[in-house]
C-alpha cells in the first residue's frame, strides 16, 4: 500500500524482455540499503517486486519485472533506456498518511488534453478511458502516474481536471506532461466501495 507521495524519481537506464517478462533496471536515489529482496515499489502508479539490485552512482539501481498483461494495460508498454519514473516505497507501520491509499492497481490509460498555468501552479485536463470516468468526481482523490491529487473539477464530458502545485510539478514527472501524454490513472478505492454498494460494476485494476 501507498500514499501517493512521490519519494524519489527514477531513471530506467535498461530494458530487456525475457521469457515473456520484460525487466526494467531502474536507477534511483534510494541508499542501497533501504531496498530489499521482493520489495514492493510504486512505479508511475504501477506496483511492481524487487528481484535484483545494486550500488549506482546517484544510489542505487533495482530491477522489477512486468508481465504482458501490466504493459499492455499501462504506460509500462513505452519505457525505454532514460524514462524517467516516480517512485515510492510501501507503507511501513507508523507512516504519516499524507496524501490517500494508493494500491498500485492501474484502472486505465488516460490522456492529458491541455495543460495551464495558472499562476505559479498548473491546471491538468484529463481525459480517462469511458469505462471510469464516472468514478472522478470534484474534490475527491486520484492517483495520476502514481501522484496523490485532488480532482479539481469533473467536467461533464468525462474529463477531469487537476490542480498541481509548483512543489509537486517539480520533484515528480508531472512537469513533463503536455497534450497527448498518456499517464496512469488509479481511481480512489472509496469510489469503488461506492459503486459496488449502488450495484454499479467497479473497474478492473492492472
Amino acid at each position: 500500500m501507498f500514499t501517493g507521495l512521490v519519494t524519489d524519481v527514477g531513471t530506467v537506464r535498461k530494458a530487456e524482455h525475457r521469457n515473456g517478462l520484460t525487466r526494467f533496471e531502474v536507477e534511483s536515489g534510494y541508499p542501497l540499503a533501504q531496498i530489499a529482496m521482493g520489495a514492493s515499489i510504486l512505479h508511475s502508479g504501477v506496483c511492481l517486486t524487487v528481484v535484483d539490485k545494486g550500488e549506482a552512482e546517484r544510489g542505487a539501481w533495482f530491477a522489477v519485472e512486468a508481465v504482458p498483461e501490466t504493459l499492455s494495460k499501462t504506460i509500462l508498454g513505452g519505457w525505454q533506456e532514460g524514462t524517467r519514473v516516480n517512485l515510492e516505497q510501501s507503507l511501513k507501520l507508523g507512516d504519516e498518511l499524507g496524501g490517500h491509499f494508493v494500491f498500485g492497481h492501474v484502472d486505465g490509460v488516460g490522456e492529458i488534453v491541455s495543460v495551464e498555468a495558472e499562476g505559479q501552479s498548473f491546471r491538468v485536463t484529463i481525459r480517462p478511458p469511458a469505462a471510469i470516468s464516472r468514478y472522478f468526481a470534484t474534490k475527491g482523490s486520484a492517483a495520476v502516474d502514481g501522484v496523490s491529487l485532488t480532482v479539481a473539477a469533473a467536467l461533464e464530458n468525462g474529463d477531469f481536471q487537476v490542480a498541481i502545485i509548483p512543489h509537486t510539478w517539480e520533484v515528480t514527472t508531472l512537469a513533463a506532461l503536455k497534450p497527448g501524454t498518456k499517464v496512469n490513472l488509479e481511481i480512489d478505492m472509496l469510489a469503488r466501495y461506492v459503486a459496488r454498494m449502488i450495484g454499479a460494476d467497479a473497474p478492473q485494476g492492472s
